[in-house]
């Protein structure tokens, strides 16, 4: 067996196989190709990254912070800084809102990562 080849980026095994143009993963199955394979910083070639308003790259399930105070249509008081949203989900929403949760109090929303800070 090859020694070079790429674990698999769905569970990580280590026995993967190559057949034809493809990578195989015989444990759970994934099929890709070595272009959408990991790069050196670790983000899959075809994932976009979302960074917060310091940087920070946010990831599914993470904790954020609000860090300024965001008015909500329909409500009379909207959501104050310092605010923590658990359990991010990054999503392709419209106009920037790539951040789908829930906030305590509010419900589901959508944000937009340049107004939250990973906590």
């Amino acid at each position: 067996m090859n020694e070079n080849l790429p674990p698999c980026p769905r569970c990580s095994s280590e026995y993967t196989y190559a057949m034809d143009a493809l990578m195989v993963c015989p444990e759970c199955g994934n099929e890709w190709t070595p272009a959408e394979s990991d790069g050196p910083d670790g983000v899959a070639a075809g994932d976009r990254v979302i960074k917060d308003a310091v940087g920070n790259v946010l990831n599914d399930g993470d904790t954020v912070t609000v860090v300024k105070a965001l008015k909500v249509k329909g409500s009379p008081s909207g959501i104050k800084a310092g605010t923590k949203v658990r359990n991010i989900r990054l999503v392709d929403g419209v106009d920037g809102h790539d951040i789908d949760c829930k906030i305590d109090g509010f419900g589901p929303m959508q944000l937009k990562s340049s107004v939250v800070k990973k906590a």
